[in-house]
């Protein structure tokens, strides 16, 4: 059952209920509710939001850097002696956060390349031993190409091995607890299951998908660059704290507000992302808004209305957070459809540039 939100919003509910899968909308501005809608679930339902976690990954990492724990420009070999196997000694924690280490994914053809990293990433040891042989593809710093599932892995261990424990209850304790995110997982309690909104595919890669993610193993997998369960009305939440400086609600600073403003600057804007084979605006953990770039007939995941200092992430075209400082929005938007790249694209977008009209 959905809950009304303003009337001048009314578009961008429109086009999720046309489009007729599960989903939940949450939009706030100022810190206030515009949109609370769902079709097809709970508000308290999960979703599994695919590369929407990456931002909590990265400002975990964040997190230990501003208590002291780590720096960004250390080696992530320092931290990780068998990582800097295969010509990545010298690849820094920051390149990691911003694309730019040459590994996005396991490239040699022997270890299956993206393919062979996503059958395996429900598996945290053998996905880090997967890393561990990995070489780079790309000089380190040299280009950025997005890491699909890399990312969540290299970071996650990192979090492990300076903080002493694992990055899913690091990630639950210290960032989703304190934020006031109390329906956000990083692997999906058995409890909790029943919750779980399952996956929906139109296409034949979406099929396959489908079919691998809704797997109750995988959904209780500890898979930081894609694994979080959430609510929008969370993922929203997420993005209102940092608008707010890292503060929750209720005014507890839970990252300081330089931490944040690290984690937004800017570290690529108008090159070609390699693996992406787009242009897209990368900070060190987020996307940008701005610098569209319809590569493949793609639409820009944070809406073509964004403003530059727009940020956050999409997950697969099927669930997206951002924030919009210019018009001081949190956006949280999940759906359970996998569609084709272009198609999912445009309908995020779309959306998303309904709410950001309708807000100016």
């Amino acid at each position: 059952m959905p809950a009304a939100g303003r009337s001048d919003l009314a578009a961008a509910i429109g086009l999720v209920r046309a489009r007729g899968a599960a989903a939940q909308l949450h939009v706030l501005q100022h810190g206030r509710p515009v949109i609370d809608y769902w079709q097809g679930c709970r508000p308290d339902s999960l979703f599994w939001i695919f590369s929407a976690s990456k931002p909590l990954v990265a400002l975990a990492v964040h997190l230990l850097a501003e208590r002291g724990e780590l720096d960004l420009d250390d080696r992530v070999a320092r931290f990780w002696p068998a990582f800097g196997q295969r010509g990545k000694d010298a690849i820094t924690i920051r390149q990691v956060l911003q694309h730019r280490s040459g590994l996005s994914v396991a490239s040699s053809r022997a270890m299956g390349g993206a393919a062979g990293d996503a059958l395996v990433m429900a598996d945290w040891r053998r996905s880090v031993r997967r890393i561990e042989q990995a070489a780079p593809r790309w000089p380190p710093g040299a280009v950025p190409a997005y890491h699909y599932i890399s990312y969540g892995f290299i970071l996650g261990e990192l979090v492990r091995r300076v903080a002493g424990t694992g990055v899913d209850a690091f990630i639950r304790g210290q960032l989703a607890i304190p934020l006031g995110l109390a329906g956000t997982y990083l692997g999906l309690p058995d409890e909790l299951r029943h919750r779980a909104v399952p996956l929906t595919g139109r296409w034949p890669g979406g099929l396959l998908t489908r079919g691998f993610v809704n797997r109750d193993a995988v959904r209780a997998a500890v898979i930081p660059a894609a694994g979080i369960s959430t609510t929008a009305r969370d993922l929203a939440g997420l993005y209102q704290a940092l608008l707010h400086g890292g503060a929750a609600a209720g005014g507890c600073q839970v990252l300081a507000e330089r931490t944040v403003a690290a984690a937004r600057e800017p570290s690529s804007d108008g090159e070609t992302d390699r693996f992406l084979k787009l242009r897209v605006r990368w900070s060190q953990g987020f996307q940008l808004g701005g610098g569209h770039d319809p590569g493949r007939g793609c639409s820009p995941p944070l809406g073509w209305l964004a403003s530059p200092g727009a940020f956050g992430h999409n997950g697969s075209n099927v669930c997206i957070g951002w924030a919009d400082p210019d018009r001081q929005l949190a956006f949280g938007y999940l759906t359970s459809v996998l569609d084709t790249e272009r198609a999912g694209s445009a309908h995020m977008a779309a959306v998303a540039d309904a709410v950001l009209a309708a807000c100016a």
